[in-house]
């Protein structure tokens, strides 16, 4: 994708950024190339956002033409009008509190440029402000009300408004921004498309292995996209791509979440998509969806403080517990007696009100069904790890134990257990699932469906290979150019 910077008069941005076009502001709205022009990123950087001003209709005309300004029209209107910003994140208040300690006065204006500030102590607050409020020059205005900072404005501020003493700052943010990027290398073709992969390079257990995401990057460049690999501080730069991939672990409280809310808000191609983690990363949303579709489960109970004592006479001992959010065997507890059950209920439920139930149900292995687009992609089979009933055994010191496992052709996998996985995958979306269920012989029985399933070298691509990962890279190659013919 393409980008260009556009300013009233040339002489406004004396500097030259690699890859990035300078035009003015009245030769972006006039010129038939700019109109007719596709896959732009546009940097408006006018010296005026008032209501119908040229910077206005640069905003708004980008959008007209498909373009993706930054900042939005929406962006301008909403930011610049608003008395007070209504969503400030808890990352935020912290570091407000630590930014603004030293602050003598009870008032406070911070500029923001392309994320960063130039006060070397206020860099990380900048850089999460840029983050939530996506605009390239930022003015935040902050008050101490009793001992806590408050934001009480935040908004978008036109190239006129930087103070000439910030103006070398405002350019090394501008370099520092556009050169953030991964160095240049050789490509067979130019990009047809830009794909971002969000990962974790802390995470211990990423739902992709560091192979695994290099055969990613593969596939999807041999198709003819540009890859770059994103992490949570580069949420400023979700807009510049035409599709976003998570593979790191998801939550709904989390910065996955927002990434995919960002990316399906801007119209990229996403997966995880934002519906798709509401849905699969809560348990309790996952047994009552399951429920009304009459998908088999377990025996399944909403558990709360008021009916946990009818919960040995509904499911028995032992049965087995789950937080709510739960993630790779983490959160879910077999209970044995009442004791038990008692302690561990009401440890989960000062987490959630909400929490699940269900009854033990052992079996050596369970199966792990890929769907892609309502279709089985891969399967596996995980077996439990040794002396254990779960796949995974966590010991007291953090030790973790897995079980073997085994990957199969889904033409090798019973037919019964594919069509009760595709049946569930499709109650969360079309997107990437895996789909847990256990057999005991021609019964079949989801336990759970997962937004982010594992997908490792060596593990799940032992029978398509390489073809895994362009089967995935694929699915946003064709949803790309559908929205194209569109």
């Amino acid at each position: 994708m393409s980008g260009i910077v556009v300013v009233d008069q040339l002489r406004d941005w004396p500097v030259e950024l690699p890859g990035i076009e300078v035009v003015t502001a009245w030769d972006y709205l006039t010129d038939e190339r700019h109109t007719r022009s596709r896959r732009v990123r546009v940097y408006n950087l006018c010296r005026s956002f008032e209501y119908q001003a040229t910077g206005y209709y640069v905003s708004l005309l980008a959008e007209a033409r498909g373009h993706r300004p930054l900042p939005e029209i929406t962006t301008i209107q909403d930011l610049k009008l608003a008395e007070s910003p209504r969503i400030i994140t808890d990352e935020i208040e912290k570091l407000m509190a630590r930014s603004l300690a030293r602050i003598e006065s009870s008032t406070y204006v911070m500029h923001v440029y392309f994320g960063l500030s130039p006060i070397k102590r206020h860099e990380r607050l900048a850089r999460a402000l840029f983050n939530h409020f996506p605009a390239p020059l930022l003015e935040v205005r902050f008050r101490l009300r009793g001992r806590e900072w408050r934001v009480e404005s935040v908004g978008p501020i036109a190239l006129g408004e930087v103070p000439v003493s910030h103006h070398e700052a405002l350019y090394d943010a501008a370099r520092a921004y556009f050169e953030r990027r991964r160095s240049p290398r050789v490509r067979r073709a130019p990009a047809r498309y830009d794909l971002a992969i969000l990962v974790n390079d802390e995470e211990k257990e990423p739902p992709s292995n560091a192979r695994a995401l290099k055969l990613f990057e593969k596939a999807a460049e041999d198709l003819g996209f540009d890859v770059e690999f994103l992490d949570k501080s580069d949420y400023g730069h979700v807009a510049e791509f035409d599709a976003l991939f998570i593979r790191e672990t998801t939550a709904v409280n989390h910065h996955t979440y927002r990434f995919a809310r960002r990316a399906a808000r801007e119209g990229l191609v996403v997966v995880d998509d934002p519906l798709s983690i509401l849905r699969a990363t809560n348990k309790v949303f996952l047994a009552q969806l399951m429920d009304r579709h009459r998908i088999p489960q377990p025996r399944t109970m909403l558990i709360h403080s008021r009916n946990l004592r009818q919960v040995p006479a509904e499911l028995g001992f032992p049965c087995v517990l789950k937080q709510p959010d739960s993630q790779f065997s983490r959160g879910v507890i077999k209970v044995d007696d009442p004791a038990q059950l008692k302690r561990v209920a009401a440890e989960m439920l000062e987490r959630s009100d909400l929490i699940i139930g269900q009854g033990f149900e052992p079996t050596e292995y369970d199966w792990r069904i890929g769907v892609l687009d309502g279709r089985p992609l891969y399967a596996c089979r995980y077996f439990m790890a040794k002396d254990h009933w779960q796949v995974v055994k966590r010991g007291s010191s953090g030790r973790k134990i897995e079980g073997s496992h085994e990957t199969l052709a889904v033409e090798d996998v019973p037919g019964k257990v594919l069509d009760i996985a595709v049946r569930a995958a499709r109650t969360i979306g079309s997107g990437l699932y895996g789909v847990d269920l256990k057999q005991f012989g021609k019964v079949v029985k989801v336990i759970e469906v997962n937004d982010n399933p594992s997908i490792d070298a060596g593990v799940e691509d032992l029978v398509l290979g390489n073809g895994l990962y362009r089967e995935i890279m694929t699915y946003f190659l064709q949803r790309l150019e559908a929205r194209t013919r569109q």
